[in-house]
């Protein structure tokens, strides 16, 4: 092997490391945002605490609770529900759900879900969810759509829930201009 065929193999050899490490490089500048070791999150999420949450954990007097908690009620909020808004919600609850009586998807359809059985059309429930009863009023459609695993624990919905009251209110006023 001659001199020039050595150094070209060298050369290859070294800049395809180069070329590796600099890819590595720049993969733990994108994926490591924290550093390395460190112990303080790379980002941190906030959450509100209402003030009846507070009150509950004593960190704020009756007087604020009140105050705080004297904000409009469900059944104000599904009063004045804006169907337009329940319509925009609703999108979150389309990937699964029609509209269409009968027409079942991933989930059951909702045509007609206000003041019908629950789990009382052909479909798949779980026995969670078969075991509650009764009818879907707004109000019982309010506590389930504000988080479902936990107003029918081992329900076989994956929906995380909608936090805002006032979102819940709408697009069960929304779902209730369907066939009711």
């Amino acid at each position: 092997m001659d001199t020039m065929t050595a150094t070209k193999i060298v050369g290859g050899v070294c800049g395809s490391l180069l070329i590796f490490l600099l890819v590595k490089w720049g993969a733990e500048v994108i994926y490591h945002p924290g550093g390395h070791g460190e112990t303080e999150a790379a980002y941190v999420i906030e959450v509100e605490e209402t003030a009846t949450e507070v009150a509950s954990e004593g960190g704020a007097s009756d007087g604020e609770a009140a105050e705080a908690a004297a904000g409009p009620t469900f059944e104000e909020l599904y009063a004045a529900a804006d169907l337009a808004s329940g319509e925009k919600v609703f999108k979150k609850c389309k990937a699964c759900h029609k509209l269409e009586d009968g027409a079942n998807a991933t989930g059951p359809f909702l045509y007609g879900v206000v003041d019908r059985g629950v789990a009382s059309v052909d479909f798949g429930f779980s026995e969670a969810l078969s075991a509650i009863g009764g009818n879907w009023t707004p109000e019982q459609l309010n506590a389930f759509l504000k988080r479902p695993k936990d107003f029918a624990p081992g329900t076989k919905m994956s929906f995380a829930g909608l936090k805002s009251e006032s979102d819940r209110a709408n697009i069960i006023a929304y779902l209730a201009t369907f066939g009711g």
